[in-house]
C-alpha cells in the first residue's frame, strides 16, 4: 500500500463486556486493539488487490460484511 493511499489510524473502540461494563484489563485490550489493527490491516490489502484485479468495491465491501455476519462465536452461552 503506498503512503498516499494509507487510511488514516483507526479509531479503536471502548471495549465492554456483555453486561456494558468497560473491561478494565490493559493487557485483554491491548490485545483486542491489537487484533484489530491486524484485520483492518488485511481486509484493506484485499479490497486493494480486489480493486486492482478488476473486482468491484461494493460487491468486495457486501462479501466482507457477510465474513463478518457468518463469523460464529464458540463460547456463546444458548439463553433457554
Amino acid at each position: 500500500m503506498s503512503d498516499a493511499t494509507k487510511p488514516g489510524k483507526l479509531a479503536l473502540p471502548v471495549w465492554r463486556t456483555p453486561e456494558g461494563e468497560l473491561v478494565s484489563c490493559v493487557e485483554k485490550i491491548k490485545v483486542l486493539n491489537e487484533n484489530l489493527e491486524e484485520l483492518r490491516e488485511m481486509a484493506q490489502e484485499a479490497l486493494e488487490d480486489a480493486v486492482l484485479m478488476g473486482c468491484d468495491e461494493a460487491q468486495f465491501r457486501r462479501v466482507m460484511q457477510d465474513l463478518a455476519a457468518g463469523l460464529v462465536n464458540p463460547y456463546r452461552k444458548d439463553k433457554q
